[in-house]
């Protein structure tokens, strides 16, 4: 069911519910006013009789006409008895020969109100009103006098605006719905115009962004959600599409390399030596792509939240002198010095943390200036811990620190054409340090300082911890 026909049946649901109950209060208040109205014409009727045989009326005069008050009930099917006590009706006007139930008469000086009127339902089921009052004529006898009022016209009234209170309900239900349809259907327009230009946004169009022009308020902070999504979006097909091109290079350079050096070798007969050079070199550009492809993969399990972390208590001081140790020789190449600081316990994955601490360090000695000292130390950091890896080398320009953990990003391209180095393992940094819940930021000042800090959380709660 559409939004608009679902806004429409239940707004005409209510109204008509507002109708049916304005419409049953009407009814009920005519209905209470007709009987207010029966009760003062029964009572009324009685008391008339009852004053007019209190003022010395013959009633030998009142039995002798009975027609005479057949005439003033209208011809209805309205009750009026006199009675004297314990004797037959004088005047009995009686049509439907209903018999009345015995209730006691108002006694004689004690006028009638609405609450001396009783009410029964006749056989037909028609209302009756009647009340009954005794008077003491000029003898000194007492009459009772008895009158009913069958509310024959009130009931049809009723049983009329009954069936126009239902009429006007089921009209009122009909055209709210009609109207509301019509209203509602022209309130939804903003959402159905931005529903066609949604169906314009395509992988080719993707810096397509919604228009909030003559947008509702509510529809607003919609259209700026679903265009923030848009530009994550564009974001990521952005860096996808580099990063496609850029993994297309990176593979293109060794797989030409490989190709290259077997052309040149088939190209005429080698001495052994010769082939096994190739052999190696050759080994070498394989190695390379191994490497990549690792990498590549670590990355793809990093962002698919599917790697399992083996949290373990991690003594930091040992591991910054295990990765000294590692790295000390390619240090020396570079006449560079290693200097570790900082002790305590890390709660992280041991394999992992080993790794993101290497890819700095690697980072480091590949760019950093020869004879310089490369800092690793580690501080306590509320209920974590804080790594900086420091190392001076030429400043890295503000517009490009942004993009170090891009992956295939190198800030120093010309340094790295043709190394070991896939321009992966900042972004592989980067990715350990989402899966631990921690973060990395890079500095680098104008005199050529650059720190890389790893911060890590407090414990993780579960100890194999899987992202979801």
């Amino acid at each position: 069911m559409s939004l608009t026909l679902r806004a429409t049946l239940l707004f005409a649901l209510i109204a008509s519910l507002v109708v049916s109950a304005v419409g049953f209060y009407l009814y009920y208040s005519m209905d209470k006013e007709l009987v207010r109205r029966a009760d003062y014409q029964v009572s009324g009727r009685v008391q008339y009789f009852r004053h007019l045989l209190a003022n010395e009326f013959p009633l030998s005069q009142l039995s002798r006409n009975p027609g005479l008050f057949e005439n003033m009930l209208g011809n209805e099917r309205d009750i009026l008895t006199f009675r004297l006590e314990g004797e037959p009706p004088l005047i009995n006007v009686n049509p439907s020969q209903l018999i009345l139930p015995p209730v006691a008469p108002v006694p004689d000086g004690q006028p009638l109100t609405l609450q001396t009127v009783h009410h029964l339902m006749a056989p037909d089921g028609t209302p009756v009103r009647f009340a009954r009052a005794s008077v003491q004529i000029e003898d000194g006898r007492t009459v009772e006098i008895t009158g009913a009022h069958f509310m024959t016209e009130e009931s049809r009234l009723l049983e009329t605006f009954r069936w126009e209170i239902i009429g006007a309900v089921l009209f009122a239900y009909l055209l709210i719905a009609a109207l509301g349809y019509v209203v509602i259907r022209r309130g939804l327009k903003p959402l159905r115009n931005m529903a066609q230009e949604a169906t314009q946004i395509h992988p080719s169009s993707l810096s397509t962004r919604l228009s909030t022009e003559n947008a509702p308020q509510e529809l607003q902070q919609l259209i700026y959600s679903f265009n923030d999504m848009l530009e994550r979006l564009s974001e990521g097909y952005q860096r996808l599409t580099q990063f496609s091109a850029d993994l297309a290079h990176e593979i293109r350079t060794p797989v030409g390399a490989l190709m290259g050096h077997c052309q040149v070798a088939l190209y005429q007969p080698r001495t052994v030596e010769e082939y096994e050079t190739l052999l190696a070199n050759n080994m070498e550009e394989l190695e390379r792509i191994s490497r990549m492809v690792e990498n590549i993969l670590f990355l793809a399990r990093a962002t698919d939240a599917r790697s399992v972390l083996t949290i373990t208590g991690i003594d930091v001081s040992s591991e910054i002198t295990r990765i000294q140790e590692y790295f000390e020789g390619l240090a020396e190449e570079r006449e560079m010095e290693l200097y570790g600081e900082g002790q305590g316990i890390l709660y992280a994955d041991a394999i992992l943390f080993q790794r993101a601490i290497s890819n700095l360090v690697a980072n480091a000695v590949r760019y950093g200036d020869e004879g310089s000292t490369i800092t690793i130390s580690a501080r306590p950091q509320g209920k974590g811990m804080e790594i900086d890896v420091t190392s001076q080398g030429n400043p890295i320009p503000p517009e490009k620190l942004g993009k170090l953990f891009d992956r295939f990003y190198r800030a120093d391209a010309s340094r790295s054409e043709g190394g070991s180095s896939s321009g992966l393992g900042l972004s592989i940094v980067q990715a350990i340090m989402a899966l631990h819940q921690g973060s990395v930021r890079v500095t680098s000042s104008p005199q050529g300082e650059t720190r890389f800090t790893l911060s890590f959380p407090g414990p993780l709660s579960d100890p194999d911890h899987r992202l979801s």
